[in-house]
């Protein structure tokens, strides 16, 4: 086929959010991959996501019925080998999620793939190029896969964003696939015990960086400003490496992805790290004295001003 093979991934019979920003991301490369994007879902009933798969760009969804319920990372990878031996592509795209990561990277192994996991953004030269950290986060690496017909990048969730669905059916191919039983039994779900709080669902988000100096107490009079505000404070690495702030509201390529409707950043030089976190925001406002710094590049609305006299304005105008 060549083109793109998207895996969507299911959770307690709801299609996750992540998926839509995959078929975004391939729809972005869909010309230079052989023109041609299908998403492919395998689960109990897969006739039931096909709906909530006909979205922009997306030229057939293949549906792959699994023996579990539930999740079984041999059954998805099982499915996922099939598939790519029989129709072909030129690049796969999966979530880097914890399901995904369950049988993801063995496909790769064992299909001879290039690989690579945790990516933030994608290009296309002659084939695939992966943007993901190096050297702790410190660096951005282009990765390309010379020699590789077929290429697996698994996704950062929140990092591209999400394509629209257009309120139809995708057409629809059942695909048969020998799939094994599964080789456990699905006992519950539990979620994890999460941190203070989840920035990655915050709709505004106001976030501070190495520009409120060395003053921890400075970061409780901006957590007072948040909550007046109506927005969830988060922070850049400085902060959270100083000890002030947990790792739970961290956003950069070492923290959390966060896509808000208004993100505003205070005192944030945009290091490309950080960068990495949001610039997926829908608005983003920056504020910082330099007007050299990085974060303008991706601003919508930018201030070259003292973020604390920008503080105290926001604070009288909230009264």
């Amino acid at each position: 086929m060549a083109g793109i093979l998207v895996m969507a991934e299911t959770r307690r019979g709801e299609l996750r959010d992540v998926t839509l920003e995959l078929i975004a991301a391939g729809r972005e490369l869909k010309a230079a991959a052989g023109d041609r994007l299908v998403v492919a879902v395998a689960a109990a009933d897969p006739s039931a996501f096909a709906a909530a798969l006909g979205a922009d760009g997306v030229d057939e969804v293949l549906a792959v019925t699994t023996p579990t319920e539930h999740f079984e990372p041999h059954v998805a990878q099982q499915a996922l080998e099939a598939l790519i031996a029989a129709e072909r592509p030129a690049l796969v795209l999966l979530a880097h999620s914890i399901d995904s990561l369950g049988f993801g990277p063995a496909v790769a192994a064992r299909r001879n793939l290039g690989f690579a996991s945790d990516v933030t953004a994608l290009a296309w030269d002659d084939g695939p190029v992966a943007v993901r950290g190096a050297y702790g986060d410190k660096l951005r690496a282009e990765l390309d896969f010379p020699g590789k017909d077929c290429t697996l990048l698994m996704l950062r969730a929140g990092s591209f964003p999400s394509t629209t669905r257009t309120g139809e059916a995708a057409p629809v191919r059942a695909v048969d696939v020998a799939l094994e039983d599964a080789r456990s039994a699905h006992v519950a779900f539990r979620e994890p015990e999460g941190g203070d709080v989840d920035i990655a669902q915050a709709k505004f988000v106001l976030a501070i960086g190495r520009g409120v100096g060395d003053d921890a107490g400075k970061v409780a009079e901006f957590e007072r400003l948040a909550e007046r505000w109506g927005a969830t404070l988060a922070v850049s690495r400085p902060l959270v490496d100083a000890g002030w702030v947990s790792a739970a509201r961290q956003v950069g390529q070492s923290g959390k992805t966060v896509k808000p409707a208004v993100y505003v950043a205070l005192g944030i030089s945009g290091a490309v790290q950080h960068l990495a976190g949001m610039r997926t925001a829908d608005t983003i406002i920056a504020v910082n004295t330099d007007p050299e710094a990085p974060i303008f590049g991706v601003a919508h609305y930018g201030a070259a001003a003292d973020l604390f006299e920008v503080a105290e304005a926001l604070q009288q105008q909230l009264g």
